[in-house]
């Protein structure tokens, strides 16, 4: 008898479920199938399971494949559950190439294709059926977001759109989802739409999204003028739209705690924020090239406003820019100055220049610190006039972070509003004002800046 095993949420179950049990099936005469527990999902990142333990195993039951199941409730037994049931085969979808590649040294390990187009069919009568996300874009961060939808339960990647015929096929493949580069068919086939695609072409996308009938995930900076902020947030509204600012920070655990413990009254009222990010980029990249929207303000800016408008709000009385800029007049280093009614505040940010990269929050009773990389905010400290007087925290920063904005972008379109303070429309229009203002203060205009 040969025996296989595999593993799995099966939240929301659907047809790429189905399929999968069923080739697992056909591989041996007996399957096994592992249903996780939702504390074991949390501690692999694995966000909005929604379905209960006992619905998934009663989902899996159904289908008549699995000779038996069992439940999984830590990292480590995988390998005792093939010792111990004498496993010829272990198996799990082709989304996990390479990851259990250990366990070849303990029984033969097969990894079954994708389901591509995961169908709702065995999901309507549910009131939250999965969301297929089209991907408009190729980049660096159209490869790390994939890999960490797949760990929200209720989301799908379903095809992507490039223009460029050859990058949408070769993406399209490497993550086993459809190529579009059609518009049409490219809406016609997703729900939502995630935006990954260069600076420039965020707003007229997030139009021909929103027109189509989609909510919308855009990379930051979201648009580049305050005025298409406003617009596109009041299309959306008016047609009963999620549209979202992709900044990663602003969702992810360490981050809210900082906000929390710094507007706790615990180091008095604020009265500084500093704010630096920096990192130094190959001088041929686009960051570095682009005349009109590279630069690292257009790049970081975003990231290192962010705690300031969280923490002062978006009324500054001045704002002003110090740029040092290279050879081709593109910046390589801008501190970006703002004046507040109750405190003064700088966002640092650098593609050429590196500096000490922290988040320094000044109060009238002590101050925080998060030194690099605050932006993925898993440690910091509270400082008092007392110099042994110091608190410490932690908390958890899972993979890239792109999973946090994706959890709560799924928890907004399912009319859970819960998380909208985390980054407000308002604040968002304040990005795109400064972002505007930078531009113009740099005199880079074209088209897309309305001049």
């Amino acid at each position: 008898m040969i025996k296989v095993i595999t593993y799995g949420t099966f939240d929301l179950f659907h047809e790429g479920h189905y399929r999968l049990l069923q080739r697992a099936k056909a591989l041996g005469d007996y399957l096994i199938v592992g249903v996780t527990t939702e504390a074991y999902d949390e501690t692999r990142g694995k966000f909005n399971v929604i379905d209960s333990l006992m619905t998934r195993i009663e989902n899996v039951r159904k289908t008549g494949f699995a000779d038996e199941i069992i439940i999984e409730e830590n990292a480590g037994q995988k390998f005792s559950d093939i010792k111990k049931y004498g496993i010829d085969i272990f198996t799990v979808g082709s989304d996990w190439v390479g990851e259990f590649d250990y366990l070849k040294d303990y029984c033969q390990v097969i990894y079954l294709d994708r389901t591509k187009n995961v169908s709702s069919t065995m999901l309507r009568e549910r009131n939250r059926p999965i969301q297929r996300i089209g991907i408009i874009g190729t980049g660096r961060i159209a490869e790390r977001f994939i890999p960490e939808a797949k760990l929200v339960s209720g989301v799908s990647a379903q095809g992507v759109y490039n223009p460029h015929t050859e990058s949408a096929l070769r993406f399209a493949k490497r993550w086993e989802i459809e190529a579009y580069t059609n518009l049409e068919e490219f809406f016609s086939a997703v729900d939502v739409v995630y935006i990954a695609s260069p600076h420039e072409t965020h707003y007229g996308y997030i139009k021909a999204s929103l027109e189509h009938g989609k909510h919308v995930l855009c990379e930051k900076p979201m648009v580049l003028r305050k005025d298409q902020a406003e617009e596109v947030f009041v299309y959306a509204r008016e047609r009963g739209l999620i549209l979202f600012e992709e900044i990663k920070t602003a969702y992810c655990p360490g981050f809210n705690k900082l906000l929390g413990i710094a507007c706790s009254g615990s180091i008095g009222s604020i009265r500084n924020v500093e704010a630096c990010f920096t990192k130094l980029e190959k001088v041929n990249t686009r960051e570095l090239t682009d005349q009109t929207y590279g630069g690292s303000f257009t790049e970081l800016g975003s990231y290192v406003l962010l705690p300031i408008l969280k923490l002062f709000g978006t009324d500054f009385q001045e704002l002003r820019f110090d740029t040092i800029r290279g050879e081709n007049g593109l910046d390589l280093f801008t501190k970006t100055s703002l004046v507040y009614p109750t405190g003064v505040a700088t966002a640092t940010c650098g593609l050429g220049v590196k500096a000490d990269g922290r988040l320094l929050i000044a109060g009238t009773k002590g101050y925080i610190v998060a030194e690099a990389p605050w932006w993925k905010t898993t440690y910091f400290e509270v400082h008092y006039e007392e110099a042994n007087r110091v608190d410490r925290y932690s908390e958890i920063f899972l993979g890239d972070g792109l999973r946090y904005e994706i959890s709560n972008f799924l928890y907004m379109i399912n009319k859970s509003n819960k998380d909208n303070f985390k980054l407000t429309r308002s604040e968002s229009i304040a990005l795109a004002d400064i972002m505007e203002k930078f531009m113009k203060a740099e005199n880079r205009t074209d088209e897309n800046m309305g001049a």
